[in-house]
């Protein structure tokens, strides 16, 4: 299973997150049509943009709860302070794709960053 996680700042808009999604595709090459699954945290996954990218990719939206991203905490490549101080977790994009990547999931590499958004990719056995 390959799934993109993805977090974002407040209101960003499907545009962007379909860009870093594509973005991260593109730095792993991996084609959009072995894309699964977008995951991110559960109070994100409600969001407009998030639902409407997920639509615009042909794949199902995965929300992960803080417990879910905390338990793969160890396995995060670049944590961010922010999202530490703000959520108490190290990651949402690199955290959530391994989530619900599954078992024996591993990130392709680091996150990739647009101004709004960021986005890993994981490959996993699934959930």
């Amino acid at each position: 299973m390959i799934v993109a996680g993805v977090g974002s700042r407040r209101d960003t808009e499907a545009d962007e997150l379909e860009r870093v999604i594509r973005m991260a595709l593109d730095m792993f090459r991996v084609p959009a049509e072995r894309l699964e699954a977008i995951a991110t945290e559960s109070q994100k996954a409600t969001a407009p943009a998030f639902l409407e990218a997920a639509q615009r990719l042909s794949v199902k939206l995965i929300a992960c709860t803080l417990e879910d991203l905390d338990r793969v905490a160890g396995q995060v490549l670049t944590p961010s302070k922010l999202v530490l101080e703000t959520k108490g977790v190290p990651s949402i994009a690199e955290a959530s794709a391994l989530v619900a990547a599954g078992r024996n999931a591993r990130l392709l590499g680091t996150r990739v960053a647009t101004a709004g958004a960021t986005c890993a990719i994981a490959i996993g056995e699934g959930r």
